[in-house]
């Protein structure tokens, strides 16, 4: 793999409200104490990372940043196990405390539950055609 595979281009985030919508509309979920994931299935051949950290939950902006520079590193490095999918990541209050190793793990088992339910999603939806 060379450098551009793990690049985070305009491509692969969602930014429009339209966007966020969908995937809010009827997604497949993953939570734990620090996150909350949603995810759809999309018709591209790659993933689209959002991000929806709220002032509510996460007081400090510094924390705030942190965590979304945290969680677009991970969504980057783990781009390639996450095919055809838009994901919208909630941050929940005991994220703002947590270790970035803490945040690293909790993330890295989101992505692959998350990878896990849209493929299922998927065949059951193929299975039913």
């Amino acid at each position: 793999m060379d450098r551009e595979d793990f690049s985070f281009p305009v491509e692969l985030r969602l930014r429009l409200p339209a966007q966020f919508k969908q995937v809010f509309a009827d997604p497949v979920k993953s939570t734990d104490r620090y996150f909350t994931l949603l995810a759809i299935n999309n018709d591209l051949d790659h993933p689209r990372l959002g991000l929806a950290i709220a002032k509510k939950n996460i007081k400090k902006a510094v924390t705030r940043n942190l965590l979304k520079r945290t969680i677009r590193e991970q969504f980057r490095l783990q781009q390639q196990l996450l095919t055809h999918i838009d994901i919208v990541v909630l941050a929940r209050r005991d994220a703002g405390s947590a270790s970035p190793e803490e945040l690293r793990k909790s993330l890295e088992k989101h992505w692959l539950r998350i990878s896990r339910r849209s493929q299922e999603v998927i065949e059951t939806n193929y299975q039913h055609a």
